[in-house]
């Protein structure tokens, strides 16, 4: 019974039934206190009993003559009325606010009006801006009794106004800490988590905790998140298994080849050859993925690319380094290594030189590789980033179009940006921003 009751608290219908059932407890306990508070420390006028006086005192100025209407209007003013006999046009003069009334007055006198039957002009009644209460006492007389103050913090206000004022805030209150603790954050963490997870890696990302329903929506992704990554894994299987047997008779064909004699179909056909060899190799490194299930480290990050600028120039390319010495920074180097070389010969390849700039932002290391070749057309930047993408205009060479698929995969698994930008007058710059 116990674990039924705290599996039903655990739900979003089950806490919003506690929540509902508190919130009146805390009303009815607040809005008493409040209310007696209110009526011991607030002057309010209690106009249904003012009313029910009034009507009396029209009641016995009705059939009295002129005389002693006097004596009874003296009496009453003797007992602290103010009160008056006048004329019954003087209804016609009777206003339903005051200009010294506040907004608040407005409101109460709304939103609560006493339960009685309303006096003459109702309860909301002014003569020469001063609240009035009137009777009828004949068909030419009506008696009015005024003196009450501005405010119009009635006793009805002060009996059920403090429950309203409770409950507004007490509600609020508990919905707006309970939408924040229990749907609000745990949807925002798990928004979080879905934008910066590797779907390469195995473990659940998803934390799946807080209630029934945030629990099941983590679990269902994870579970699609497996799925979609054992879908991944059997693809990539099925594609290296193919690069690795097309290998075999690849080599058969070039040791035949180069049995030939020589001549110009020889040549071809070794170039050609070589050609499918090179793009079964960009396309398994592809495949390989590492950069994914790479441990992140603190590594030297100017360090690797000076060294990946090294190598180029070794083998007789136009590849500079410019930057700091030492800038350290958390990553994966393999995959830096790899995304700055793929930059590096995409650059060397359509411009014959390359310039690499490394400086360090407050929460960032900016990263940007210039050259000087055709660029990249506008309409085609988001489009060359994407795998086995090739044309004509851009810059995909005679492989698959994997080398910047490849960066742009890298940076992604860094939380990192990349940017194609056009330079002046011709050429094109990479800029590419990882996390410190």
């Amino acid at each position: 019974m116990f674990k039924r009751l705290r599996r039903v608290t655990m739900t979003v219908r089950g806490q919003i039934t506690i929540i509902i059932l508190v919130a009146l407890v805390t009303i009815v306990t607040m809005g008493d206190a409040v209310e007696r508070w209110a009526r011991e420390d607030l002057a309010a006028p209690d106009l249904e009993n003012i009313a029910d006086k009034l009507n009396a005192i029209a009641g016995l100025l009705g059939p009295a003559s002129a005389e002693d209407r006097q004596i009874i209007l003296a009496n009453a003013r003797r007992a602290g009325w103010e009160i008056e006999l006048t004329s019954t046009a003087t209804v016609s003069r009777f206003t339903q606010s005051s200009s010294r009334q506040s907004f608040l007055d407005i409101v109460a006198a709304r939103l609560f009006p006493p339960d009685n039957e309303p006096p003459l002009g109702g309860w909301q009644t002014f003569l020469d801006d001063r609240r009035v209460i009137a009777a009828r006492v004949d068909d030419d007389t009506i008696v009015i009794t005024s003196g009450f103050p501005d405010s119009m913090l009635s006793s009805a206000f002060l009996g059920r106004g403090p429950y309203y004022f409770v409950a507004f805030f007490v509600l609020i209150g508990f919905f707006f800490i309970f939408a924040i603790r229990v749907i609000t954050e745990p949807l925002q963490r798990i928004a979080h988590v879905a934008a910066v997870s590797d779907i390469t890696s195995g473990s659940p990302v998803f934390e799946e905790r807080g209630t029934v329903e945030i629990v099941a929506l983590a679990r269902a992704l994870n579970g699609m998140r497996r799925r979609i990554r054992l879908m991944i894994e059997a693809r990539t299987r099925m594609l290296r298994g193919i690069g690795h047997d097309l290998r075999t008779p690849l080599t058969r064909l070039k040791l035949r080849v180069e049995r030939m004699g020589e001549s110009g179909q020889k040549d071809a056909l070794l170039s050609d050859i070589d050609r499918i060899e090179n793009l079964l190799v960009e396309s398994l490194n592809y495949l390989r993925n590492d950069y994914a299930t790479e441990a992140i480290e603190l590594v030297d990050v100017a360090s690797i690319l000076q060294t990946v600028c090294s190598e180029f120039a070794d083998i007789g390319h136009a590849v500079r380094y410019n930057g700091p010495n030492r800038l350290l920074a958390r990553c994966r180097p393999l995959s830096i290594t790899r995304a700055i070389t793929n930059l590096c010969d995409n650059a060397v390849k359509f411009a014959g030189r390359a310039e690499v700039t490394m400086a360090e932002r407050p929460e960032t290391v900016l990263i940007t590789v210039d050259d000087d070749g055709p660029g990249i057309p506008q309409e085609l930047r988001e489009r060359v980033l994407e795998p086995f993408f090739k044309s004509d205009q851009s810059r995909a060479g005679g492989g698959f179009g994997l080398g910047l698929s490849i960066v742009a995969d890298i940076i992604q698994s860094h939380q990192g940006t990349l940017e194609l930008r056009q330079r002046s007058p011709h050429g094109l710059s990479v800029a590419v921003a990882i996390p410190k």
